[in-house]
């Protein structure tokens, strides 16, 4: 028999139970939560477009022409002339061949891996992976290699030992703690023994490099050496969805063998007009990534005068290491009390003993709404 109530309540002895806030306004960096007015720095909005105007009238816009559900997946009568144009705009964004959508950034990570390798395969991921990775290689079925965070050498060891197809993947932007992959590193590795690349950028595009294409653009990395890139709309876009991009063949594997671009619903053609219009700010107003970087130093550099725990992070993700989760939910409520929505990440989606308040910025917020953070987080700080 199952004993859920036990269960819950040994959660939430340990810190680890989970409640939902009810936000009663427009995403943004001023929010209205459970009722009380609180300043947002939890958010993937990271350049400030899930609001913007000119992002709502697109989505307004489609709607009235093309109605709200998209009725079928793909495969069936559900791709439209609208997802077709924002497949082929990404593709070029990323300079790759094709693009294809997916309905999340969860489904794109285990329908590419699942799709790409099996039995007599192995996966290798870094330890700090997000579970929609983790997940795929699971489902995968293929051998399950993880090497340690950010460790090239390793990952070089365990593949030497492997036979079959392998396929390294990583986060670009590691979600939790805001640090980067060391992708030359990693493609370097993974020439050397025949292996291919996929790299969730999630938290990259739109954020990083002088145009918005990630990590990737930052790096210099082309197809050749990355083959697998995966993206998500719900973040710098704004929107909603994810998409996986890549050479010909990948792509037409991907529509012969994913399972979960198979068998889901498209997203509605009223959302894939609304991230062509991301997708031409995010490649024209490159004052929203200048804007993050001045935030991203102005609180490290406040956060070090007062001794926080800061991680070693240049992205908008600023995590301060607690340790202990019922710490980090005392904190994160001390924020909410004085008008900050600061999240508290516990295990298991951070390490056992690691967690931690993960602060994250948005282009239209402002250097005194950083100062004022910095001024609640030294208050709340004990």
């Amino acid at each position: 028999m199952f004993d859920l109530s036990l269960k819950l309540n040994e959660l939430s002895q340990q810190g680890l139970y989970r409640s939902r806030r009810i936000v009663e306004s427009p995403q943004g960096i001023n929010l209205t939560c459970d009722g009380k007015p609180v300043i947002n720095f939890c958010s993937n909005d990271y350049l400030g477009l899930a609001n913007h105007p000119d992002v709502i009238n697109a989505f307004k816009s489609a709607a009235d022409n093309y109605g709200v559900g998209s009725g079928s997946a793909h495969l069936i009568c559900g791709h439209g002339s609208v997802h077709h144009a924002l497949e082929e705009e990404l593709a070029a964004f990323t300079g790759r061949e094709r693009a294809l959508l997916f309905s999340t950034g969860y489904m794109a990570n285990m329908g590419a891996i699942s799709a790409l390798v099996g039995r007599s395969d192995t996966v290798f991921e870094d330890r700090l992976n997000h579970a929609s990775l983790l997940d795929g290689g699971l489902l995968s079925g293929a051998k399950f290699k993880r090497y340690t965070h950010a460790d090239a050498d390793h990952l070089d060891n365990l593949l030497a030992k492997a036979d079959g197809d392998k396929l390294i993947a990583t986060d670009g932007v590691f979600s939790m703690d805001g640090d980067t992959a060391p992708l030359q590193a990693l493609s370097a590795v993974a020439k050397k023994h025949s292996a291919w690349v996929m790299v969730d950028d999630a938290h990259g595009l739109g954020v990083l490099g002088d145009n918005g294409g990630g990590i990737l653009e930052q790096t210099g990395l082309k197809q050749d050496d990355v083959q697998v890139l995966v993206g998500t709309l719900g973040k710098a876009f704004g929107t909603f969805g994810a998409f996986v991009a890549g050479s010909e063949d990948l792509i037409e594997t991907l529509i012969q063998k994913a399972r979960p671009y198979i068998y889901t619903t498209a997203l509605p053609a009223a959302i894939a007009e609304a991230t062509r219009t991301s997708l031409k700010i995010i490649q024209t107003e490159s004052w929203r990534r200048e804007k993050l970087r001045y935030l991203t130093e102005r609180f490290r550099s406040g956060a070090g005068q007062l001794g926080l725990p800061l991680m070693a992070s240049a992205s908008p993700i600023q995590p301060l290491l607690i340790g202990q989760s019922e710490q980090a939910v005392v904190v994160s409520n001390a924020l909410y009390n004085q008008g900050f929505l600061v999240s508290a990440i516990r295990p298991p989606t951070v390490p056992v003993g690691a967690a931690r308040l993960r602060v994250t910025f948005s282009a239209p917020h402002e250097g005194h709404q950083v100062d004022q953070l910095l001024d609640a987080l030294a208050k709340a700080w004990v």
